[in-house]
């Protein structure tokens, strides 16, 4: 299909101020998809020319639409991104047999645009056969990501590699892969010099290194490859010998038994990756080899750690390497004092996630609030956190919104439920309350700890610029529900568990509900027959509920709403009942 063909444009009663030849390439160069939407809005001559000028569509959520409607709505489309499960399926709380099925799309998908290029899926579920029909359907496709996503195998992706000709994208990011060989990368054509993108850390098996560093030698506009940690230091080298352009880099083990190369002789290949912004993997690192990347790191933005158990001093000592950080994600195996050495090596960083090395375990040491103070003390920048300790203070959280109150994304995570302020074994209310009228900008939170309905009522009445909100094991009634749906103008995304709200709660929200994307209940107060009402009374939304062989007839243990314009969904299993 030309996608540049004449089209015959509807006449209207009133002719727009500027004609196509001008409206349209100016909305092309318009790339987020929330100012195109908008666009959109303004008139009917706006709409067509967003319409015809469209390339790229995010859909949130795979059910609020139908694949028919957006191949009517946007004729030219070559990049596609959607999202399937909710986001509570990263905590096992989604049945993996809840739907989300890649395929119907594609099938749609393969009639309207064969000119297809790019297909970006999160938590949805993906088959061999879809990845099959997905390479040989669309003769110049280019790129696929896929992120969380479950269903296929490393036969799918032989699929991919064979028949995927142009390809430039093959990323894959903490998905479920069943990995029955690593023969895969050994099916890229000998002609294939188009990738730029190579992301197979998820995997857990070997891989042909021999097929790997060939494609790394023919791919002379690589500039991203994560490896998984089946890849040693040794091959490591020869793959940064071949592409030393890379701009990003996953690396794999860093354990010394691999490493039969000189320390010196490895510092040198990394001295000549002079372009490198991000460096992640580095599985299994001790003190001896992790000196290796210093002389990469004085350009690095964005530095994950998250597989890397390193102790307070090792980051020390790597981050004084590091003095264009961004973003950086750690492991609380680095300590408070780690965090202080973050807070004084990294001046420019916007972003901090520190993940526990182990979740269940009780009495690991971890971080604490002072060392959440530290960082903010020296990171002035700092916007988005993603904080799990043990203990926290009110105090604390409002020394650290003070230091740093231009957060968008304010994620704190401690991690015993209901733990009050450890000092005067208060509730935590005072400290998200100072969060919500510190930071005008706050976009996302997610709170925990003791908290009482006051949290919500600080929510509701500061926090004006929140679009997705975060619950678990809080409040103390439906009066803070209420508090939140009868404020916070811009929510979006409401995800609950483990908490006291009921019926009276869900249902002085239906105003609410129509403008957001989505709201997810479970292990909360509801009953059928709330739902039943919410249903009635708002038919545009699809009231989904989750049941549980041992459930209650009556109870409503997990609960899913979002908003639709296709009508219930046609694939719910047995266990889904669409009210």
């Amino acid at each position: 299909m030309d996608l540049n063909q004449k089209r015959t444009k509807p006449t209207s009663q009133k002719s727009t101020i500027f004609p196509d030849e001008v409206l349209e390439p100016v909305l092309s160069l318009i790339t987020s998809h929330k100012d195109r939407s908008s666009v959109s809005l303004v008139c009917k001559d706006w709409y067509n020319a967003e319409r015809w000028t469209r390339r790229h569509v995010f859909i949130g959520n795979c059910y609020s639409v139908t694949p028919e409607i957006v191949a009517k709505r946007f004729p030219y489309i070559t990049s596609l991104t959607i999202k399937g499960k909710p986001r509570f399926s990263d905590f096992n709380l989604v049945p993996e047999d809840w739907g989300a099925d890649v395929f119907p799309w594609l099938t749609v998908l393969a009639t309207a645009y064969p000119f297809l290029q790019e297909l970006r899926f999160k938590r949805m579920a993906v088959s061999d056969e879809s990845l099959e029909f997905l390479a040989t359907r669309f003769t110049e496709f280019k790129a696929l990501s896929l992120l969380s996503c479950d269903g296929f195998s490393t036969d799918g992706l032989k699929a991919v590699a064979t028949h995927c000709r142009n390809l430039t994208e093959l990323d894959l990011h903490e998905n479920g892969i069943d990995d029955l060989g690593g023969d895969w990368l050994s099916c890229f054509p000998e002609s294939l010099t188009s990738l730029e993108v190579l992301n197979f850390a998820s995997l857990n098996g070997e891989v042909s290194f021999d097929a790997l560093e060939k494609l790394v030698a023919r791919c002379k506009s690589l500039r991203v490859l994560k490896v998984n940690r089946n890849i040693s230091l040794d091959q490591l080298q020869k793959l940064l010998l071949r592409a030393p352009q890379l701009t990003e880099l996953g690396t794999g083990t860093f354990t010394q038994e691999l490493v039969t190369r000189p320390v010196t002789e490895l510092e040198s290949t990394f001295r000549n990756c002079k372009n490198l912004l991000t460096i992640s993997g580095l599985w299994d690192t001790n003190s001896h080899y992790l000196p290796v990347i210093y002389p990469a790191c004085e350009n690095l933005t964005y530095l994950n750690l998250s597989y890397a158990t390193l102790r307070s001093f090792e980051l020390a000592m790597l981050l004084m390497h590091c003095k264009s950080l961004r973003r950086l994600w750690v492991l609380d195996t680095v300590g408070d004092k780690g965090l202080q050495a973050i807070g004084s090596c990294c001046p420019l960083l916007e972003e901090l996630r520190v993940f526990p090395a182990d979740p269940f375990d009780q009495e690991a040491a971890g971080v604490t609030e002072s060392g959440f103070v530290a960082v903010s003390r020296g990171c002035p920048k700092l916007h988005y956190v993603l904080y799990f300790c043990h203990q926290m203070t009110n105090e604390a959280v409002a020394t650290i919104v003070q230091n740093c109150p231009d957060f968008t994304h304010f994620r704190l995570c401690i991690m015993s439920p209901g733990r009050p302020d450890y000092l005067t074994n208060e509730p935590m209310d005072e400290a998200f309350g100072a969060v919500v009228r510190t930071c005008p900008k706050l976009q996302r939170l997610a709170v925990s700890g003791l908290l009482t309905d006051l949290t919500f009522e600080y929510v509701g009445k500061y926090a004006k610029n929140l679009e997705t909100l975060s619950v678990a094991f809080a409040g103390s009634s439906d009066l803070g529900l209420k508090s939140v749906l009868g404020g916070c103008p811009k929510l979006r995304k409401l995800e609950i568990r483990d908490c006291p709200f009921g019926n009276s709660a869900l249902l002085s929200g239906l105003t609410k509900y129509e403008s957001m994307r989505s709201l997810w209940m479970s292990a909360c107060n509801l009953t059928m027959n709330g739902c039943r009402v919410l249903a009635k009374e708002m038919p545009r939304l699809n009231v989904e509920v989750m049941k549980d062989e041992d459930s209650e007839d009556s109870q409503a243990h997990k609960v899913y709403i979002y908003r639709t314009v296709a009508g219930p969904r046609r694939d719910a299993p047995p266990f889904v009942l669409t009210l």
